[in-house]
């Protein structure tokens, strides 16, 4: 039966895709705010169909980024706090769990930035890969504390969303430096502290982060130089605690090879891995809004937010 899916759905999803939307508490905002404009809208007349077509909008949802897990823990809190018997309890339920989850969400970056930001000195200069609000709360908050941070960004091919971190950066008055990645090994012996963010992170303290990350990781601790990791709880994926793997979504091959340069090249097969996974031996933190933690107890946070077993989805028929 076809579910009626908002356009704001729809719009959240191409946008979430295409990376018009990106990292991870932002597109889990959206897909939040997307699942509450699905609800106010529904018309629907019985409680059965509002149900179905809520699973309808967030499957929807959750097929567009498969590594980023921010995006189902946000379906999950929206629809495990749908209830109801009647149309009106379940709309109302769903859109109080959008604003509930939004709220703690703010929070959350919030609470977990002035944590991280207790972890730099002040003079540190940090180096970061990609761009993650996470990580940026902790300078932000080490600014506040009236800290002087520099910082060392890397560019992050292929689609540069270093950039991003370094306009940021500046507009904070921070000192930047924009190298290309492959210059990081050089510069590890001006850096203090190495601070990423994670696209997920799993049971035994593995993090999954934009591709490049492990790489980063081994230098810096072959260098000395301590890596922490900001991530929301957010984060955690709840999957690996019963053995289920991380999916590294595989991004489209013209981001690095454009079709005029093909033509040229001849052809060659492109791979295009969105993310890589750093093991937890070259982790030194995991810094969270429930605290920071050594990468081999976050199985401990996994089970206190989560409990021991992790079974079924609420967006599956």
């Amino acid at each position: 039966m076809e579910r009626e899916i908002h356009p704001a759905v729809t719009d959240a999803a191409d946008d979430i895709a295409e990376m018009e939307i990106r990292g991870a508490a932002t597109i889990a905002d959206a897909a939040a705010a997307a699942l509450g404009e699905q609800a106010k809208a529904s018309a629907a007349e019985t409680p059965t169909a509002f149900r179905a077509e809520m699973r309808a909008a967030a499957r929807q949802l959750h097929e567009t980024r498969p590594t980023a897990v921010s995006l189902p823990n946000a379906l999950r809190y929206v629809l495990r706090g749908m209830s109801g018997d009647t149309v009106p309890e379940l709309r109302a339920s769903v859109i109080g769990s959008v604003n509930e989850f939004r709220r703690e969400l703010d929070q959350a970056q919030d609470n977990l930035g002035q944590i991280g930001a207790n972890r730099l000195r002040d003079g540190d200069t940090i180096m970061t890969h990609c761009h993650s609000t996470d990580a940026l709360s902790c300078v932000r908050h080490a600014l506040a504390d009236g800290k002087e941070i520099s910082a060392i960004v890397k560019e992050t091919r292929p689609r540069k969303q270093g950039h991003i971190t370094a306009r940021q950066l500046r507009e904070w008055g921070v000192p930047v430096t924009l190298i290309v990645d492959n210059a990081a090994r050089r510069y590890l012996d001006d850096t203090d502290h190495v601070l990423v963010g994670a696209d997920a992170i799993a049971a035994d303290g593995s993090v999954i982060n934009k591709i490049g990350t492990s790489g980063l990781a081994v230098n810096a601790r072959e260098r000395g130089v301590p890596i922490m990791v900001a991530a929301q709880t957010l984060k955690l994926h709840p999957g690996t605690m019963t053995g289920h793997t991380v999916e590294i979504e595989m991004r489209d091959e013209r981001e690095i090879l454009p079709d005029d340069e093909r033509e040229a090249i001849g052809e060659v097969t492109v791979e295009n891995p969105a993310f890589d996974v750093t093991p937890p031996r070259y982790v030194d933190a995991i810094v969270t809004e429930r605290g920071q933690f050594p990468p081999e107890s976050i199985v401990t946070l996994m089970r206190e937010l989560f409990g021991d077993q992790h079974s079924g989805e609420p967006w599956d028929e």
